[in-house]
């Protein structure tokens, strides 16, 4: 697999466009998969995570760093598909044969990351990429897939968010390993920094949230953040936990397939066997919850095909 741009890329549109061998296909990657850190870069909308992550890039590249990444869109109205494109975004390493770069839609996945985005991390695992930059839209603290997702969490602010740094105290705050604060040309850029600093001292964790300021327009600061991003990296190996974003991984990777099957089983016994139930319900002659609970027996006859 690794190498092999043409397979890897048929791979991941069959994994974006729903085929369920693409999914099944990926129990053949897990021997080749695990080697890649993951980086998450995620916060509010508008704090600059396209720039930033266009020059963590060239700064990995610099250092030799075989790159992948993936860049979650909204989703198009009209055709379900990735509303921004890399294209448009990172054409400047289009012709980089070290980077890989896929746009995603969220295709209405809570949390951020569609089914087929966990499996598309597996597939540039596997191409034997160094590091895996997965950008996300950033919807704020209900956005945690981003956590599940990453070995190193950033989370991208600006001086702009000064005075809503309490919103990150249930989310974001509690999970990003590195804040970065962007546009720091901008008024404000010290007091967020000094108050995010001592907020984090406040984290009963291992490790110690840092905080950098950066301009990602001019390229000022990214380099002391993939230094900060390197060093979070070599903390996990020192401490034991180098797999542990893997794991969290594959775990929510599980929980999203098995979530996808049993929709798909619910609509199907929904327009056969519960249809008669679910009609009851619309009349009035019985409550939801006991229909529900109706439902739920049938549904345990009814395994969903899972995958071989």
């Amino acid at each position: 697999m690794e190498g092999d741009l043409k397979a890897a890329s048929h791979l991941m549109r069959a994994l974006e466009e729903g085929e369920e061998w693409a999914f099944r296909e990926l129990s053949r990657l897990l021997p080749y998969a695990g080697r890649a850190h993951v980086v998450g870069i995620t916060g509010p909308p508008g704090a600059g995570k396209s720039t930033l992550l266009d020059r963590l890039i060239e700064v990995l590249r610099g250092r030799g760093k075989e790159v992948g990444a993936i860049l979650v869109d909204p989703t198009s109205p009209f055709t379900g598909g990735a509303i921004l494109g890399d294209r448009v975004r990172m054409q400047r390493h289009s012709s980089d044969p070290g980077v890989f770069i896929r746009s995603l839609a969220t295709r209405g996945a809570m949390g951020g990351l569609s089914l087929s985005a966990w499996g598309i991390l597996e597939v540039m695992d596997a191409m034997g990429k160094d590091y895996i930059l997965l950008e996300t839209i950033g919807v704020g603290q209900d956005e945690i897939d981003a956590h599940h997702a990453a070995d190193t969490e950033v989370v991208v602010l600006t001086p702009a968010q000064g005075d809503d740094l309490q919103m990150l105290k249930a989310g974001l705050f509690e999970t990003g390993h590195i804040f970065v604060i962007n546009k720091a040309d901008m008024e404000g850029a010290e007091r967020i920094r000094g108050l995010l600093e001592a907020a984090l001292k406040m984290r009963q964790d291992r490790w110690s949230p840092s905080v950098v300021l950066t301009q990602a327009q001019r390229g000022e600061g990214v380099t002391e953040l993939l230094d900060r991003i390197e060093h979070h990296r070599a903390f996990l190996e020192r401490e034991g936990l180098k797999g542990e974003g893997r794991r969290r991984r594959l775990k929510r990777g599980f929980e999203k397939i098995l979530e996808h099957l049993l929709k798909g089983e619910i609509q199907r016994l929904l327009e056969g066997e519960l249809m008669k139930l679910r009609e009851e319900v619309e009349e009035g002659k019985i409550d939801p919850w006991a229909a529900a609970e109706e439902a739920l027996k049938v549904l345990k006859g009814h395994p969903p095909d899972l995958p071989a």
